[in-house]
């Protein structure tokens, strides 16, 4: 099998390839947004956020002109913000670089924010039909299952020989659909847990499935424990409006809208947490009232559990210490602006409940 490995591959994904609305298209700017959404997302959920997103930005001019809270907005609740950043940030550089014309060449596209090894082959592979393998997360486990690669998946040198490997099979001229074929194989047939391998067209050549280790391939060491935080944020009501902060462009969750609010200190309350945050991000004083919701969510690399509070403006002027701005805005217009996912849990708790009468009576 290992002789055809790439045939069989190919004329499997051919005939059982998934619908997908970038594999109707070849314009590289599609297939870039594509790969870019893709990455740690599932098809499901990009699918409507890709054809938003190329009805709102259709050109690569488009995107680098684009008004960042715009971008944003459209990108609200696909996660994993910096990657619309870099997009923009990697538009503008086509602009001014490369005549607004993505570059060709895995080499060049290695040179724009946000292509990393993954983007620039697929990109470079798919749209442009340059022979070079693109490796995931779904082609690692394959040809760690096929070959029968017993060596960590963390390490950088199982990823470089399985990358040896793949560019061995590598059919010249035909990199792209080679490159999706494995995606698929690995995104619908080779699962990570419960793969079908009653219908995987590599079967009678896969070392995992012929020695009986499909559970135990690849081998993945254990992840350090994922810390935990508590995070109180507060509402801070004045008249009909409450307060929310930009954050600041760069870092997690960049140009974003939320509520003022930090981390839980060690002895420290969450409602003594609330005000001290309040009080250090805007410089307003306010006093804490009623808990009214508690949101859990996971980052790439930690966790936290969001406590809400409505809180009462007593007094000071609004500062944004440490965001771009801060803004006072009616309940009713927060959903124009863009939220991480866990204030948006937030506002929705704000919104379904009835708001306590000494907030509306506020100068």
């Amino acid at each position: 099998m290992s002789r055809n490995f790439s045939e069989v591959l190919i004329e499997w994904f051919c005939k059982n390839k998934r619908d997908l609305p970038w594999r109707h298209t070849r314009n590289p700017y599609h297939i870039w947004v594509s790969e870019v959404m893709l990455q740690q997302t599932q098809v499901a959920t990009v699918i409507p956020y890709y054809n938003r997103f190329l009805e709102k930005f259709p050109t690569i001019q488009s995107l680098a002109n684009a008004d960042p809270h715009d971008l944003m907005k459209a990108w609200e609740g696909l996660g994993y913000y910096a990657r619309a950043r870099n997009l923009q940030h990697a538009a503008r550089t086509i602009m001014q670089k490369f005549d607004g014309m993505l570059p060709r060449t895995r080499e060049d596209l290695r040179t724009l924010k946000g292509f990393g090894d993954y983007t620039s082959a697929s990109v470079a592979s798919i749209a442009f039909g340059e022979d070079c393998v693109a490796i995931d997360g779904n082609v690692l486990r394959v040809f760690a299952r096929y070959f029968g690669i017993h060596s960590d998946l963390r390490e950088h040198s199982t990823k470089a020989q399985i990358e040896a490997i793949a560019t061995r099979y590598l059919p010249k001229g035909n990199a792209g659909t080679f490159n999706e074929a494995v995606m698929e194989l690995g995104a619908t047939v080779c699962l990570p847990k419960k793969p079908d391998c009653a219908r995987c067209p590599l079967q009678s050549g896969c070392y995992a499935f012929q020695h009986d280790a499909v559970s135990k391939l690849p081998f993945k060491s254990r992840k350090s424990p994922v810390p935990h935080h508590h995070v109180a944020i507060g509402v801070v009501h004045r008249g009909n409006t409450v307060l929310i902060a930009l954050r600041k462009a760069e870092g997690l969750l960049g140009n974003l809208w939320e509520f003022p609010g930090g981390k839980l200190r060690t002895g420290e309350s969450l409602e003594t947490c609330c005000q001290r945050e309040i009080a250090e991000e805007t410089g307003l004083n306010v006093s804490v009232g009623e808990k009214f919701a508690e949101v859990k969510h996971a980052y790439t690399h930690f966790k936290i559990t969001l406590h809400a509070f409505h809180c009462t403006y007593l007094s000071g002027e609004a500062q944004a210490k440490s965001s771009q701005e801060v803004r006072w805005v009616p309940i009713d217009e927060l959903p124009n602006y863009a939220f991480p996912k866990a204030n948006k849990s937030v506002i929705e708790a704000l919104r379904s409940t009835p708001q306590p009468s000494l907030f509306s009576a506020m100068p």
